[in-house]
């Protein structure tokens, strides 16, 4: 827009940045950048930034992932609000799952679509155990440490139970902060749900609204016109980024550190993108 625009002069319309948080948390792929903050600050600061803004709109697509980046993100986003004393509201699109359900309670008020998926507020690690395949196959695996602990829950070595232990007591922490989160930001709304909430299962919009998750059925476009009026100006906040970093492709012309191969940076997206698929695929998407 030229510096001097006689349109921006006069426009009266009420302001809503709006930002876009959608992909898994902490997992990036080819054609998916995922959400970190490292990638989003800037966006976030510049949403809160208009000092006309009425609001600040998030659209959430999320079905978790790396429940640091969520924690990451709702904790800039909370500060900027409080800072700036704009209000935030959160639009779900297909699903807020687990760190997607956290990046969403970054709203003040929370809406979804009646089909939306909404809730797991649990943790979760999955693995492979291949230690008795290496062995039928005839493979000796050599691996050198310093440090007893070091290859805790190696997958090709047999299960220790103690080990396992030590896992679910991390898991239990985390589980513990997510719920006070929920119910920090949640309140006397999810009162009469109580612990069926915190179990890992997740429901409809339409449910999810019963439980006090959520607090309305709606789309960004419709919620926004009747809080603002019909002339709201609904501005999407987009990164600087180039077209091949907009679509999450990694250039394979530019130098990769002398550590890591070709193969082993192609390796790593394939896994990546597997990781991310299998967290969509568990809500059916």
């Amino acid at each position: 827009m030229p510096l001097f625009s006689p349109k921006s002069w006069f426009d009266k319309s009420p302001l809503v940045p709006v930002l876009r948080l959608s992909g898994a948390s902490g997992i990036s792929s080819p054609f998916d950048p995922g959400l970190n903050l490292a990638s989003l600050a800037e966006q976030i600061e510049k949403a809160f930034s208009f000092k006309k803004a009425k609001a600040v709109a998030l659209q959430v697509n999320s079905p978790g992932g790396s429940p640091v980046q969520s924690k990451l993100i709702f904790n800039r986003i909370r500060a900027l609000s409080e800072e700036n004393e704009i209000p935030v509201y959160t639009f779900v699109e297909d699903v807020a799952a687990s760190g997607g359900y956290w990046l969403a309670l970054s709203g003040d008020e929370v809406y979804a679509d009646n089909s939306s998926i909404i809730g797991s507020i649990g943790v979760i690690s999955a693995g492979f155990g291949f230690d008795k395949a290496i062995k039928k196959i005839g493979v000796d695996r050599r691996v050198y440490t310093a440090g007893e602990r070091k290859m805790s829950l190696d997958p090709f070595q047999p299960e220790v139970p103690e080990e396992v232990e030590r896992l679910k007591a991390l898991q239990k922490d985390i589980h513990q902060a997510f719920r006070a989160l929920v119910e920090n930001r949640r309140g006397e709304k999810i009162a009469e749900a109580g612990d069926m909430l915190f179990t890992g299962e997740f429901w409809s919009g339409n449910r999810a609204l019963e439980l006090g998750l959520i607090d309305g059925i709606g789309d960004l476009r419709s919620v926004m016109r009747e809080k603002f009026g019909d002339k709201v100006n609904l501005k999407l906040i987009q990164s600087k980024r180039g077209l091949f970093r907009r679509l999450g492709v990694r250039s394979r012309l530019s130098p990769l550190p002398a550590d890591i191969s070709f193969t082993a940076g192609l390796t790593h997206d394939i896994l990546t993108t597997l990781e991310a698929r299998a967290l969509w695929s568990r809500y059916g998407l």
